[in-house]
């Protein structure tokens, strides 16, 4: 029972909320005194109210779960866990999520871009995932959010360049998110996503190589005046490549899945992190 509670969390994607320190990160920060153990609570706190967001997702869709192949598994949609726990375990999370990034950031507009991004997640399980491309842009308002939260939490101003490099690539994943379901359950599709039957064929793959293209220009531009940031282009071709490739040929496109599972995917990540690393802080 207690492994049924936890997987209704999905700490998997509470990688996603790293996301969190990256502006202190690239603005050569994170290692100053105090930025890490500053954000250690309010990291805490977004991963509580995300889990409280994928609880809401997982109640309302366990009828469409049950016809998909692995999300049939989940905790909800098993019956591993009725809807009082979930519901309790929801309240929970949700009010002590809140709370600590209230309490944790001291910052009024770090606990307003938490709440949006519950409201966000909320407004999507609760519809807006049926309507072609907003869902889309929910899922990537999340991860805005979460880097808006970060530039709030440490004081670090967002540059346009990096906005729209992350809001490109969230675009980007989701769509892959969404193509690889697409491929995958193929007639069923429907049944599990709505929005899946709303986009017509040709749409989702040239989305993906539209927005991976212009992820790739917006962050070539955000590194040509921050020194050898600039030779991890290359690194970051190579991953929307291997993405692409991925969700092309069914390997999944779930993004955190993709990195933790894809050898490849997860080496240049690492890659990645090493490049800023001795651009910035050697």
């Amino acid at each position: 029972m207690i492994l049924a509670y936890l997987a209704l969390l999905r700490p998997t994607q509470w990688l996603k909320n790293a996301m969190l320190f990256f502006p202190p990160f690239l603005a050569g920060q994170i290692l100053l005194p105090g930025i890490i153990p500053k954000g250690a609570l309010p990291f805490v706190a977004l991963c509580l109210v995300s889990s409280a967001g994928y609880i809401v997702n997982d109640f309302l869709d366990r009828g469409r779960d049950m016809h998909h192949p692995v999300k049939r598994l989940r905790p909800i949609p098993s019956g591993a866990i009725g809807f009082p726990g979930a519901l309790v375990l929801w309240a929970a999370l949700m009010l002590g999520g809140l709370v600590l990034a209230a309490w944790s950031a001291s910052s009024f507009r770090f606990t307003l871009l938490v709440l949006g991004y519950a409201a966000v997640s909320a407004s999507y399980s609760c519809g807006l995932k049926n309507l072609p491309i907003v869902d889309i842009f929910c899922i990537s308002a999340g991860f805005l959010l979460r880097l808006q939260a970060g530039g709030e939490l440490f004081r670090v101003p967002i540059s346009p360049w990096l906005f729209l490099t992350v809001f490109l690539l969230a675009v980007f994943l989701s769509t892959g998110k969404r193509f690889s379901e697409s491929r995958s359950l193929g007639e069923v599709a429907g049944a599990h996503r709505v929005s899946l039957t709303q986009y017509p064929a040709g749409f989702l793959d040239g989305t993906l190589y539209m927005t991976g293209t212009a992820a790739l220009v917006t962050y070539a531009m955000y590194t040509l005046n921050r020194g050898g940031l600039v030779y991890s282009v290359p690194l970051c071709l190579f991953g929307l490549l291997r993405y692409i490739l991925r969700v092309t040929t069914g390997d999944g496109g779930d993004p955190t899945e993709s990195l933790l599972k894809d050898r490849a995917l997860f080496i240049v990540g690492l890659l990645w992190v090493l490049s800023v690393v001795w651009s910035i802080y050697l």
